[in-house]
């Protein structure tokens, strides 16, 4: 019987996270095994604060509640002691053994290959597609030069981690996709480049996508002036259903002649939004915006969270790829922004420089800030729509950048 009992007393969390079996001086023997305090016990616990941390912020700031709970509460499952729910080293061997995986791996094991065998970003991309209107893009197609000069940062970024020394360049590119400020993205192209540190890589995008409200406003104050943010943009041309439909297609062709590393990306976007424009799809429109987007989010986000683990995430590198990603993030909203002033420039005073904020790849985030800050200057002023167009080319030069990134290092 005391057998029995010093057995589930060794067995339990609290014991595995405070106490360490040694092979001799241990402070003292229990069921004939020596033991000693666990002096690394402090990093699992910081971990689980963390954790707590982000569930706050999900639940009572309502930060993108949607991903960073599950994010939160995968790294809660991986960081309590004893359950072996996850295992990372499983998959950042050189050779991954999916059937060991798929006989001894815990829950959290087995959710994550959808995020190994990049299934889960594709899907979460195909419900953005649907959801998303292409409308201001079609209608402005200038939007895309603004979507095309937010990606400054992801470039600099790159550069910033590779000269640090500390990073190759599978990982610096990794690190450097952040500041497209797209989730399934950094995933994608983390997954396949540098697995070991998608844990501070996916949670830093996610994190820094939820703050777009407080880090991106400052920056539009700072490099715009009242009278700027006072412009008035025209409404948009109407665009007819077969601008609709053929833009998706022929988007898709010409990202895949020329970048067809990008193609797994885009193809599932346009697929996603051919689904919601063609008027004859309608139930499988609705079942991709909804139920598939709702399912794939919550395992996207618990895996994803699963790889937070104490030993993997409480190192120097971490906070270096932290710091790397927010000014990634930082020039990126800049970028936009002095590419937007360009163009209202040269188009004499008819583009709000606001609107370029929305270049990154948040969606539809970045376009709302817009609006909220054009109306803080004027309150009549009404910029989502044509934030949107920069905001979707946003997620198109995001893609893009991560097929250049893939063709190069994959």
């Amino acid at each position: 019987m005391l057998d029995s009992l010093l057995e589930f007393l060794t067995g339990t969390g609290i014991w595995q996270l405070f106490f360490d079996a040694v092979e001799s001086g241990g402070l003292f023997t229990v069921a004939g095994s020596a033991w000693a305090f666990d002096w690394g016990c402090w990093q699992t616990l910081v971990m689980l604060l963390i954790s707590f941390v982000l569930i706050y912020l999900a639940i009572g700031q309502k930060f993108e509640p949607l991903l960073l709970l599950p994010i939160a509460i995968g790294m809660l499952l991986t960081n309590l002691p004893g359950a072996g729910m996850f295992h990372l080293d499983f998959f950042i061997a050189d050779s991954i053994d999916y059937m060991h995986i798929l006989h001894h791996g815990g829950l959290l094991d087995l959710l994550y290959l959808g995020v190994k065998l990049g299934i889960y970003p594709c899907l979460i991309f195909i419900g953005i597609g649907a959801m998303t209107d292409f409308t201001p893009l079609i209608a402005n197609p200038k939007s895309l030069l603004i979507g095309a000069g937010a990606q400054l940062g992801v470039f600099v970024a790159f550069s910033a981690a590779l000269l640090s020394g500390m990073f190759g360049l599978e990982a610096a590119a990794s690190i450097g996709i952040i500041g497209g400020a797209d989730g399934p993205t950094a995933i994608t192209v983390t997954k396949s480049l540098a697995p070991s540190l998608l844990g501070a890589i996916a949670i830093a995008a996610y994190s820094y996508m939820a703050l777009i409200p407080m880090i991106q406003p400052p920056f539009m104050r700072l490099l715009t002036t009242e009278k700027e943010r006072k412009i008035k943009m025209t409404n948009l041309r109407k665009v007819s259903q077969l601008e609709k439909i053929l833009f998706p297609v022929v988007v898709t062709v010409v990202v895949g002649l020329v970048v067809p590393d990008a193609l797994t990306l885009i193809g599932c976007l346009m697929f996603g939004n051919l689904l919601n424009v063609c008027g004859v799809t309608e139930r499988l429109s609705k079942t991709v915006q909804n139920e598939l987007m709702n399912i794939v989010t919550v395992f996207l986000g618990i895996s994803v969270g699963a790889t937070a683990s104490a030993a993997n995430f409480l190192r120097f590198e971490t906070l270096l790829i932290i710091f790397c990603g927010l000014v990634a993030f930082c020039i990126s909203t800049c970028g936009g922004l002095i590419t937007a002033k360009i163009m209202n420039w040269i188009t004499g005073g008819k583009i709000n420089p606001l609107i370029g904020s929305a270049g990154v790849s948040a969606v539809p985030m970045a376009a709302r800030v817009a609006q909220i800050e054009g109306q803080k200057a004027d309150p009549s002023n009404f910029l989502l729509m044509h934030a949107m167009g920069p905001n979707v080319a946003g997620v198109i030069g995001s893609a893009v950048a991560a097929g250049v990134f893939l063709s190069m290092f994959g």
